[in-house]
């Protein structure tokens, strides 16, 4: 019997890729098969030593040394101190580099270089300097592998420490800024497009097994993307302002005036940080009209348009950056910064270009907030009772809920929203003495469409 469970588990080691020169070390192969069992049910301390020798001896022969290696070190580093601690976490970190010299297909650059500094950080057994030096290397070299959303957050948080000792310039922590969040949104398209394709199914209860779980996943790793993504602007925090921003474009303006990448990203930043009324962020705009008359170009003529007073100028322009754009995840973007702007001046008008966002992005979270907030604002408008009036927030609710759903990564903004909103709502107490339970409000207002007050 035990012969036979033997030979089981060497067809199973060869299964995995075992090849035919290394299947002439049996010590090896034996040792493999023990601490695979043992790892296999958690006994990481009775794996520790023939996973070594196996290891040590044939580092090659398959890549469970590395991928049950770090489980059965990090084991003992989590259950040891001192001098045997250290010990562990210097084996795992030289795991690390030969898990990408032996199986660099498996374990590329950016995966390899990310678990070093997290170990590190994690043991507190390295400096910003240190910890930015790996990081910075992993993302410039293998920037489509660096997905882990801690790393990319200890990344930026690190050069800021860096510049706040006066280490980096500022300049290094914006570039580093935009490269970062920008690997943030790609990632969370990504994510995004999964949940937009699988929510329906999910909604119709059509959905298969796989299907949920892959929802799940996408659903937990984009709201995971979506804290990092507000943890990193919260680091960045007021080193983005105004008072910060000018000075630092006017004093690299004659260097960097030629430089679109520079130019749109200057541009970008201070329309974002509403730095528009100052002449520097015309200046950056007509040079990069100048350099790539692009859809953004167009969409930040027509802000200076609306500040000037020419609302039908500006509305031209918007409509033109919209026409330009060809990739529907930015003209979404595009769409939702036009409704953003146009709030101002016309609510109605504001949300016909967020839905026009989510035509273009059914993804686009942050349209379905904003026309949550703009039916929050309108509560006043829209009603002649207090009741009516208070209605509309059920309305703006659902509408934040949406906006969880189709992109999780603003599920934790969505869902506190959306109860601030149902704070507002008729209490149970004011629906019951209205008697309008189970009953229908229409909207006259430019809200218009209706709500179902809830059942008792």
């Amino acid at each position: 019997m035990k012969k036979k469970h033997y030979l089981t588990m060497i067809a199973a080691i060869m299964s995995t890729g075992l090849s035919m020169a290394q299947a002439q070390n049996p010590e090896c192969m034996t040792n493999l098969s023990i601490y695979a069992e043992h790892a296999k049910v958690k006994n990481y301390d009775a794996a520790y030593e023939p996973w070594k020798m196996v290891y040590e001896s044939c580092p090659d022969i398959n890549k469970a040394n590395f991928s049950y290696g770090e489980k059965i070190l990090a084991h003992k580093i989590d259950n040891s101190s001192g001098a045997d601690k250290d010990g562990y976490i210097q084996e795992l970190l030289s795991l690390y580099d030969n898990s990408g010299k032996y199986f660099p297909k498996n374990y590329p650059t950016a995966v390899t270089e990310i678990d070093k500094a997290l170990l590190l950080y994690d043991n507190k057994m390295a400096s910003d300097d240190e910890l930015f030096d790996m990081l910075d290397k992993a993302f410039k070299e293998d920037r489509s592998n660096f997905k882990n959303p801690k790393a990319l957050y200890l990344y930026f948080s690190a050069l800021v420490n860096l510049h706040d000792s006066g280490k980096k310039d500022l300049q290094d922590v914006f570039d580093t800024y935009d490269d970062v969040t920008e690997k943030v949104e790609e990632e969370n398209k990504k994510l995004t497009d999964v949940v937009t394709k699988l929510l329906p199914k999910d909604s119709a209860n059509t959905i298969t097994s796989k299907e949920k779980r892959m929802l799940r996943v996408a659903s937990t790793n984009s709201e995971s993307y979506g804290k990092v993504g507000a943890s990193i602007d919260s680091k960045l925090g007021a080193l983005a302002d105004c008072d910060n921003l000018i000075p630092l474009y006017e004093k690299s303006y004659e260097e960097k005036k030629g430089d679109v990448t520079w130019v749109k990203r200057a541009v970008g930043r201070m329309f974002s940080k509403e730095c528009t009324d100052d002449p520097m962020f015309r200046k950056l705009f007509e040079a990069q009209l100048a350099l790539d008359p692009s859809a953004d170009a167009y969409m930040y003529g027509g802000v200076l348009k609306q500040k000037s007073g020419d609302n039908k100028g500006a509305i031209a322009d918007f409509n033109k950056a919209v026409e330009l754009e060809t990739d529907s995840y930015k003209k979404s973007n595009i769409l939702y910064k036009i409704a953003t702007i146009v709030r101002r001046s016309s609510k109605s008008q504001a949300r016909s270009y967020a839905l026009k966002a989510v035509d273009a992005n059914p993804a686009n979270g942050k349209a379905y907030l904003l026309i949550a907030n703009l039916y929050a604002g309108s509560a006043n408008d829209c009603g002649t009772t207090a009741f009516e009036k208070r209605a509309i927030y059920w309305k703006a609710a659902d509408m934040a809920r949406k906006a969880g759903r189709v992109d999780p990564s603003l599920s934790g903004r969505a869902n506190q929203t959306a109860a601030s909103y149902n704070a507002k709502a008729p209490t149970k107490e004011m629906i019951f003495s209205s008697g309008m339970a189970g009953k229908t409000i229409t909207f006259s207002c430019w809200v218009g469409g209706s709500i179902a007050v809830p059942n008792l």
